[in-house]
């Protein structure tokens, strides 16, 4: 493949397989931020900061509810470029077109 070269038709895929990637890494980061929270719940005998730690570790698990949004809004993103590449597509291989030479079918 030359360099600056792009696959036609997978502009969509691209997008998509971008954004689960994402997705799996904010998810993989919400983990690890609530396990630390955990951790310094069990490490604490302060009330006032078990109840700020508490509620932070709540607060950033909370990130997940959106996940079906970013998932829902992706899907209509990827099917609207993959609704114009095919128009496109079919527009470029002449289906759609009139003809040409500007004269009605029945004229000579």
């Amino acid at each position: 493949m030359k360099i600056g070269q792009t696959d036609k038709g997978v502009a969509g895929l691209t997008v998509l397989l971008s954004v689960i990637v994402m997705l799996f890494v904010i998810g993989l980061l919400v983990m690890i931020f609530a396990l630390m929270g955990a951790e310094l719940q069990d490490a604490t005998d302060d009330d006032t900061a078990i109840e700020v730690i508490n509620d932070t570790t709540v607060a950033i698990s909370d990130v997940t509810d959106w996940f079906a949004i970013f998932i829902v809004i992706t899907s209509m993103v990827v099917l609207i470029l993959l609704t114009v590449i095919i128009i496109t597509a079919i527009r470029g291989s002449g289906m759609m077109g009139g003809s040409s030479s500007g004269k009605e079918l029945g004229s000579a």
